[in-house]
């Protein structure tokens, strides 16, 4: 890059962000990207990420498209671009039609050099057919390891990211996560082409944290955490839970102690999580007592304190949530209170995500019924409910099957448009001339009439008007922007090709639970190497490092607890009482009568696990199973064990 160029990004560095000089592996992402190259960028939580593509977006000469994971992520990125006058906006669910509207007319007149979107905004037709008419320079993902199933948080719909940037002829991506082993950076460059030299992996250890182990028994991490917090006022302290009622049930400890301390969970109203998150983040409230809903996105450099008072759900969520602390580069304190018996709680989360071969018959058999037709439509809740696998790895499934091409997915769309007229239909249809006045007057003799708004429907009009879909969803889009009528959409329908309808169902659905249990055991031993860890006598700093490839720390760190020599052996887990088989056959008995009654069919083994164990599914949900009095009674146990148990009474039954 030559003189004048460095001049250019130090200029726009100082002047619209403030910034004197770039951190370490800044300068390489940003050279790479304004040469023309694809990247992927593996920083440490609160390192700088984001001015990676914030910068370049402004010398590019296009729109730059960022896919981000959660809409609060989405928020605090905007803000702090709108405080430094930089043209950006997000698109997602919590805006008005006409806030979105806005934002589209925007990027149609190039006023926008940034625009945040997730990755579900992608499916939309409406947005797909809009995006393709616009040029793009760079695509940026945010949390980039979500495209490996080997991540921690794999989200099978970005794995079609890399189809989408050839779709949208997009001709750069630039790949941001803090949290990537090898298995998962090789993924990564994979799918996006990216040659090793613009792989800039700045490692995962920093100076300022200070990683402590402390066993706890669990009777006793309560009063722990009440000294240490009082030891600690006024500083921002963060203590990360697995459950809500222990979110409830630590804020409410501490709270009577004369304590600040709120509770923040998924269970709380959205709006009230927002005045917590505020309190937070404007230092009225100085502790946060969250479960894993609340971290990301969070840009409060003064976090002095993270406190893990059950165990994480893998090294890679801990690395990722401790990374929250002491963004502004002083001395910070991450503790984890350490005994094992919240282990089966969090192996629990990853049985649950294993769907049975039975369910993935299912889905299989639905295929195969509908194989004459090339086109498989379906509305994810309801086949969901249908085949009885949640959501997430439904849609798992649905990658899969691309993978063995037996479908290939083709576009999304809403099964039902309903718009209100603003003008009176006569206005409407005397805007346009000759065959396009001919169409809009179809449009509205072929939709569904009530009092106020009018239901397209799309076979009567195609009937009598032959004409695209997308020429009508067009047509609505331009009503609507020019404020002509009000349009809603509900309904979101997949749209796949099937590719080969010939395959033996059984087969293939033993292939395909195979591929899910070989996931469940991988993640059971990340649980396992993620306790070797925490109870190891080896420096802990070096152990994380060398998890996530940082082979730059060559000697021990000498302020965690390990070195410090602070290591103890944990507690042993609390004993619990012997199971009786006389009350898990009454249990059995009542859950089965109540899924004979939905489904007519009996509780497999799986589903009595799963609601002995207070693992959710769809069929459990149906039948509002946490009302029956014992979902979740056996949580605390080993599902193994509770499964081993269960097979011997349904076949003694038997």
């Amino acid at each position: 890059m030559n003189t004048s160029d460095k001049n250019t990004i130090n200029d726009l560095l100082d002047k619209k962000f403030g910034f004197h000089s770039l951190r370490e592996g800044q300068d390489q992402v940003i050279n790479a990207i304004l040469q023309g190259h694809s990247v992927a960028a593996i920083f440490p939580t609160g390192s700088g990420k984001s001015l990676c593509y914030q910068l370049p977006a402004l010398l590019l000469p296009h729109l730059t498209l960022v896919i981000s994971p959660l809409l609060a992520l989405m928020k605090d990125q905007i803000d702090f671009l709108k405080q430094h006058t930089i043209p950006a906006a997000s698109i997602d669910s919590s805006q008005t039609q006409e806030e979105t509207n806005q934002v589209l007319e925007d990027i149609r007149s190039g006023q926008l050099k940034i625009l945040m979107i997730s990755v579900e905004r992608l499916k939309n037709e409406r947005f797909r057919a809009f995006i393709k008419r616009i040029p793009i320079s760079l695509m940026v993902i945010d949390e980039a390891h979500c495209i490996s199933q080997w991540g921690h948080n794999f989200r099978p719909d970005y794995i079609k990211l890399a189809n989408y940037q050839k779709e949208f002829s997009i001709p750069q991506a630039l790949l941001l996560t803090a949290t990537a082993t090898d298995r998962v950076i090789n993924d990564m460059s994979q799918e996006f082409h990216i040659v090793q030299s613009n792989i800039i992996n700045t490692g995962f250890y920093r100076s300022n944290l200070h990683i402590h182990v402390h066993p706890c028994a669990e009777h006793d991490k309560v009063e722990y955490l009440t000294q240490y917090v009082k030891k600690h006022p006024n500083e921002a302290i963060i203590i990360y839970v697995t459950l809500q009622q222990t979110a409830e049930h630590v804020a409410t400890c501490l709270s009577n102690e004369g304590l600040s301390a709120e509770a923040y969970h998924a269970g709380i109203n959205n709006d009230v999580r927002k005045e917590i998150q505020e309190r937070f983040m404007q230092s009225k409230s100085h502790c946060i007592v969250a479960t894993i809903a609340f971290g990301m996105g969070i840009d409060k450099n003064n976090i002095r304190h993270v406190i893990h008072y059950n165990l994480p759900q893998s090294i890679e969520s801990y690395a990722q949530e401790i990374g929250r602390a002491g963004r502004d580069g002083k001395d910070s304190f991450c503790v984890l209170l350490g005994n094992q018996n919240g282990l089966h709680i969090l192996e629990n989360f990853i049985y649950g995500d294993t769907p049975e071969q039975s369910s993935i018959l299912y889905v299989l058999d639905e295929i195969k019924a509908i194989a004459p037709n090339p086109s498989w439509e379906l509305i994810i809740n309801t086949l969901s409910r249908q085949s009885n696998i949640r959501q997430l790895p439904l849609k798992t499934l649905l990658v899969y099957l691309e993978i063995e091409h037996i479908i290939k997915t083709q576009y999304s769309y809403y099964a039902e448009y309903k718009f209100k007229l603003l003008i009176s239909e006569n206005e409407l249809v005397t805007k346009f001339k000759n065959e396009r006045q001919n169409f809009v007057r179809a449009i509205l003799q072929y939709s569904q009439r009530a009092r106020i708004w009018i239901t397209l429907d799309i076979e009567t009009l195609q009937a009598h008007y032959p004409c695209e879909r997308q020429r009508v969803i067009n047509a609505l889009d331009y009503f609507q922007e020019k404020g002509w009528i009000l349009l809603e959409n509900k309904q979101m329908t997949e749209v796949y090709q099937i590719i080969n309808g010939h395959f033996d169902s059984h087969e293939l659905s033993q292939t395909l639970y195979q591929n899910f249990k070989q996931k469940e055991h991988a993640q059971i031993q990340r649980l396992k190497e993620m306790l070797d860890v925490f109870q190891s006598k080896i420096c802990l700093s070096q152990q994380l490092s060398e998890h996530f490839s940082d082979h730059k720390i060559k000697d021990t760190c000498g302020h965690c607890s390990v070195c410090l020599n602070e290591y103890k052996a944990w507690p042993a887990p609390i004993s619990l009482p012997e199971i009786s088989p006389q009350t898990l056959k009454k249990i059995i008995a009542e859950l089965n009568r109540e899924i004979m009654a939905h489904f007519q069919s009996k509780a497999s083994i799986e589903l009595i696990c799963r609601y002995l164990c207070g693992i959710n599914s769809p069929w459990l949900t149906t039948i509002r199973a946490k009302k029956l009095g014992h979902f979740g009674a056996y949580e605390h146990y080993s599902y193994e064990e509770i499964r081993m148990l269960v097979e011997q009474i349904v076949n003694s039954i038997t």
